[in-house]
């Protein structure tokens, strides 16, 4: 026996209650049969009346949604087209996060740190806006790597770029606790030959010296530093005068950071014995100049030491004199295959050139002494 009450979306069936009701025409696309029917699993007419008024509210609700699914969005003629989606995220835009880099990092870091975060970052923002960090894709960093390949830029050259502005965003996303991915994390970049730098045979080197001393002036001097101890050009070209230790049992230069001139990395804070000529060569640079505290002032005339003014005049000055593919920091090179060429333990070599040596023991102690490094240096003079 079926008791049905239209009015109500009851109906009864052996006793137990069920809901009924028909859906609507404008939903019927949504569901596979044209009446809703369910089993209110009751007996008590008053249960089921209080479970209809609550099942006919949800199904209302839903279909209210759908119906304003399909709508049209109200006054949508009035919605501004071209609004800059960033307006809706609350991460900093990367040129906020570059002052948050800088201020956190540039500590300690000489202007050239600076100055190459500045510029990638403007570079970022020239081709892409200054939108929150989490609003770029990576889509849009392939553009940026594009449009640089299209310029010129070496894909070396966009790798360093890159890595910075992935600092610059992995530092802002750590700092504001951001959830979201780096764009510039995993953006590909074609392969290509690269050029790499020779080291200097050491019978150039021989003729090169020679030169030098004829010349006998700043940029002389330097290059002469550069071929006996294995220093960076820019570590050479900040030197002070009370840098240089004529005086004690081991001549030799203690190479140190400074405001004007920072060093690549921690380990790069060394005494650098002097061999072959240089002691006596050095005796000669501290009386140049005895208005000045720097060794070399023609590059530090200002709060900054000018290392690629003196890259740009050695490299010009050495052509014709270096094989292909050797420029002046190619001295460096040479200088860790002179080493190598004796046998030098390669932790020694680190600790006279400043390389960084791997593994966690070399964090021990106080490291080797001038006398060790003295001595093997004195097996590569010539």
């Amino acid at each position: 026996m079926v008791d049905k009450n239209g009015a109500s979306f009851l109906y009864r069936k052996r006793g137990v209650y069920y809901f009924s009701k028909q859906v609507p025409c404008d939903i019927k696309a949504h569901y596979s049969r044209q009446r809703v029917v369910i089993c209110l699993k009751t007996k008590s007419k008053g249960a089921a009346e209080r479970l209809t008024k609550s099942l006919l509210q949800r199904l209302e609700d839903y279909w209210l949604s759908l119906r304003l699914r399909n709508m049209t969005l109200p006054a949508e003629h009035l919605i501004l087209k071209n609004v800059d989606e960033g307006n809706y995220s609350n991460a900093p835009k990367l040129s906020e996060a570059l002052e948050t880099y800088l201020r956190l990092k540039s500590k300690g870091r000489d202007h050239v740190f600076v100055r190459g975060a500045t510029r990638n970052i403007k570079t970022v923002i020239k081709y892409l806006g200054d939108k929150p960090i989490d609003m770029y894709s990576s889509s849009e960093a392939a553009t940026v790597r594009d449009k640089e390949l299209k310029r010129g830029i070496s894909v070396a050259s966009i790798k360093r770029n890159f890595s910075t502005v992935r600092s610059v965003i992995n530092l802002s996303i750590s700092e504001n606790g951001i959830n979201c991915v780096n764009p510039f994390s995993r953006t590909f970049m074609p392969e290509t030959e690269k050029g790499k730098r020779h080291p200097i045979p050491v019978e150039s080197i021989k003729t090169i010296r020679d030169e030098c001393l004829k010349e006998n002036d700043e940029m002389r001097w330097i290059i002469l530093l550069l071929a006996e101890t294995g220093m960076r050009l820019g570590e050479v070209v900040g030197l002070l005068k009370k840098d240089v230790i004529l005086e004690e049992s081991i001549p030799h230069i203690n190479l140190r950071p400074y405001p004007w001139r920072s060093l690549k990395t921690l380990g790069s804070a060394r005494q650098i014995p002097l061999i072959s000529n240089l002691p006596n060569l050095l005796k000669t640079m501290l009386q140049y100049r005895s208005d000045s505290a720097y060794l070399f002032p023609r590059y530090n005339k200002t709060d900054v030491s000018n290392a690629n003014s003196a890259s740009a005049a050695l490299n010009k000055w050495l052509k014709p004199m270096l094989p292909k593919n050797c420029v002046v920091h190619s001295f460096r090179h040479s200088f860790r295959d002179r080493l190598r060429s004796v046998e030098c333990p390669s932790d020694i070599i680190d600790a006279i050139g400043g390389w960084k040596t791997f593994g966690v023991g070399q964090g021990y102690g106080s490291g080797y002494g001038l006398d060790v490094k003295y001595k093997w240096m004195r097996m590569v003079e010539f």
